[in-house]
């Protein structure tokens, strides 16, 4: 068991995309409940710092592209986080390289998923989400319990949101048409269908969201059916790309509902608060 009182300085790392950066929000809660004086420190994708912002009590962001780098960039960076003499580091995304970085800082207690060369870890566990067998806000739980960190709070909130955009879209519904994983991909003729029918039939104002990452045909990998959503004289109003990572959440904060594939855009409203049909 770690004595929290001798832990001063926490690093966690979790630099891939921006929806499974919102599911360790209860995680990272568990930890400050239960290291209460020590400093809390966040490795993330450079795209997703923005949003990172948003989250209460981080006390330093750091970016680190989710790529391979180079021998020297990783020594390079080894050496700026040895000099920060962090205590403790989880690691949410099991990948050599952090866990390669993570010991070469120097960092007395390093916890992390058992795979990856996970053997540089002082605590690990097996990596079970593939089984679905929970959701992976509970397997990210799970991962800090290895170190006695809990929380009686288990919701995905972002509370330190600005709310001065996209106020013109109080009561919308919002429809997300894409996802990066072409087998969760519903066919974007039925979103354009969806959006149609909602503003024809039942008369409702919809707004189109998403990202330029999400944007793009999983099998030909180019942008397709955008300038459909929208045609002159309907309710339906086209924000593809047409807003940073918080000021899509700020948009989603102002909507009634959003209607989404299995994407990052479902963990970004539920974390500000607005119901989700996910398909």
């Amino acid at each position: 068991m770690i004595n929290a009182a001798k832990v001063k300085k926490i690093l966690v790392m979790r630099n891939d995309r921006f929806g499974e950066f919102l599911l360790i929000l209860p995680s990272l809660r568990a930890l400050q409940e239960t290291f209460p004086h020590a400093s809390l420190s966040l490795i993330v994708a450079p795209a997703v710092k923005p949003l990172a912002e948003c989250v209460e009590k981080i006390d330093k962001i750091i970016t680190w592209e989710n790529k391979r780098h180079s021998l020297r960039d990783v020594l390079g960076f080894a050496k700026q986080l040895k000099e920060q003499e962090f205590d403790l580091c989880v690691i949410f995304n099991p990948n050599k390289e952090l866990h390669i970085l993570s010991f070469l800082s120097r960092i007395p207690v390093r916890v992390g998923y058992g795979r990856k060369w996970g053997f540089l870890l002082t605590h690990k566990i097996k990596d079970n989400k593939a089984l679905g067998l929970k959701h992976e806000v509970e397997y990210n739980l799970d991962l800090v319990g290895l170190i006695g960190a809990k929380t009686n709070d288990k919701s995905i909130s972002l509370i330190n949101l600005p709310l001065t955009e996209h106020i013109v879209y109080a009561g919308y519904i919002a429809v997300h048409p894409y996802t990066s994983d072409k087998l969760k991909q519903w066919p974007v003729e039925r979103f354009i269908e969806l959006a149609q029918r909602l503003a024809r039939e039942l008369g409702l104002k919809v707004v189109v969201v998403g990202l330029v990452q999400d944007g793009v045909d999983a099998h030909q990998g180019r942008t397709t059916g955008i300038e459909e959503f929208a045609s002159p004289g309907e309710n339906i109003i086209n924000m593809l790309n047409k807003t940073s990572l918080v000021g899509l959440a700020t948009l989603l904060k102002r909507c009634r509902l959003l209607i989404s594939g299995d994407s990052g855009p479902v963990h970004l409203a539920a974390a500000v608060g607005t119901p989700v049909v996910a398909l």
